[in-house]
C-alpha cells in the first residue's frame, strides 16, 4: 500500500485537465463517427442529430461533475468572513476526494487563513497589552514629575532636566497613542462621536507649547472658522498633534500658525534660509521624519487627504481636508 502511494499522487497530478481532455476526445470521435454515418446514409439524419445531442449532454454532465469542487470552494470563499474564518469548512473540502490541483489550492488557502487568524490574534493581544503596559509607566513618570515640580529646593539645572523629562513623556504618550491606533487592522474599538475640532485643537496646541519652552518659537492657533466632525476625536488629535510636532522639529525660530478653515486644518511653519539652519533642518527631518510618516498613514487610513506644500524661501504648509464637515450647531 505504501509503495503505491507515490504512483497514485503522480496519476492524480493534473487529473482535472486529463479528464476534460478525455471527454473532449470522446465527444470529437462521436461527432466524426456520426458525421460519417450521415454522409454514407448508414443512419438517418434524425438519429445522427440525436447522437450528437446526447454526446454533448453527456460531455456537459461530465464537465459539470468535475467542476463541482471548484464551485463549492468558490461559494465557501464568497461567504468568507476574515473576522470568523470557517476553517472547518476548508478542512471538509480538503478531506473530500478532489482533483489534485484543487486540493493544493485548499491547502494553500488553509495555510493563509491560519496565518491571518494568528495575525489577528497577535494584533488583539498587542493592542490590549501595549495599551496597559506602556501607559502605566508613563502615568507613573508623569505623576512623579509633577511631584518633583512641587519641590521648592529644586535647582535650576534640576528644573530644566525635569522639564525635559515632562516634554519627552508627552512626546512618548503621543507616539504610543499613534502606534496603538495604527496597529489595529480596522478602526473598530475607536469610539466615534460629534466633536468640535477647535476644542480638540486648543488642547493639542497647549500640549505642544510645553515642547517649545525656552525656545525662540511661538505657536499660534488661528480660528477664522469652526466646524464639527463625526469621527474619533482620538484619531483627529493624534493626526493634528503629529503635524504640529513635525512643524516644531522643522523650526528653530519664528512663528508656527495652526489655522482652522471651513473643512480643513493647516499647520504653517517658516522655512529656514541660512545654510547652517538648512542643514539643521535636514538633520531634524532625518531624526524625526516618523512624525510626518505617522500623519500620512493616519490620513490614508481614515481618508482625510493630507497635502504638503513647500515654496522656496517661503512657508511650509501641511493641510488636512475633511470631506464631511458639520456645522458646530449640529
Amino acid at each position: 500500500m505504501e509503495g503505491r502511494a507515490p504512483q497514485d499522487i503522480r496519476r492524480r497530478r493534473g487529473s482535472f485537465r486529463a479528464r476534460i481532455a478525455v471527454v473532449f476526445v470522446l465527444q470529437t470521435i462521436v461527432m466524426i463517427v456520426a458525421s460519417v454515418m450521415a454522409a454514407n446514409n448508414v443512419a438517418p439524419i434524425g438519429a445522427v442529430i440525436a447522437i450528437m445531442l446526447c454526446s454533448g449532454g453527456l460531455a456537459w454532465i461530465a464537465v459539470s461533475r468535475e467542476w463541482i469542487p471548484v464551485a463549492t470552494l468558490a461559494r465557501l470563499l464568497e461567504a468568507w468572513d476574515p473576522e470568523r474564518p470557517d476553517m472547518a469548512g476548508l478542512d471538509r473540502e480538503g478531506g473530500k476526494r478532489a482533483d489534485n490541483d484543487v486540493s493544493s489550492l485548499i491547502r494553500g488557502l488553509h495555510g493563509l487563513a491560519s496565518r491571518i487568524e494568528g495575525y489577528g490574534e497577535r494584533e488583539r493581544n498587542f493592542t490590549r497589552d501595549a495599551s496597559h503596559e506602556l501607559r502605566s509607566p508613563l502615568t507613573v513618570i508623569k505623576m512623579s514629575s509633577d511631584m518633583l515640580a512641587d519641590e521648592s529646593d529644586l535647582s535650576d539645572v534640576g528644573y530644566r532636566s525635569l522639564e525635559r523629562i515632562r516634554r519627552s513623556t508627552r512626546e512618548l504618550e503621543a507616539l504610543v497613542e499613534a502606534f496603538l491606533i495604527l496597529s489595529r487592522e480596522s478602526d473598530q474599538g475607536l469610539a466615534e462621536e460629534d466633536f468640535v475640532v477647535n476644542t480638540v485643537l486648543r488642547q493639542e496646541v497647549d500640549y505642544a507649547r510645553e515642547l517649545i519652552a525656552g525656545r525662540p518659537v511661538e505657536l499660534v492657533l488661528d480660528e477664522p472658522a469652526s466646524f464639527a466632525l463625526h469621527a474619533s476625536p482620538r484619531v483627529f488629535a493624534v493626526l493634528c498633534g503629529q503635524l504640529i510636532r513635525h512643524a516644531l522639529q522643522q523650526t528653530d525660530q519664528g512663528t508656527i500658525v495652526v489655522t482652522v478653515m471651513p473643512g480643513s486644518v493647516s499647520v504653517i511653519n517658516p522655512a529656514l534660509d541660512a545654510p547652517e539652519a538648512g542643514s539643521r533642518r535636514h538633520a531634524a527631518v532625518d531624526r524625526h521624519g516618523f512624525d510626518l510618516a505617522i500623519a500620512r498613514r493616519l490620513s490614508d487610513r481614515f481618508e482625510w487627504p493630507l497635502e504638503l506644500r513647500s515654496l522656496p524661501g517661503a512657508n511650509r504648509i501641511a493641510s488636512v481636508r475633511f470631506p464631511h464637515p458639520q456645522p458646530v450647531e449640529a
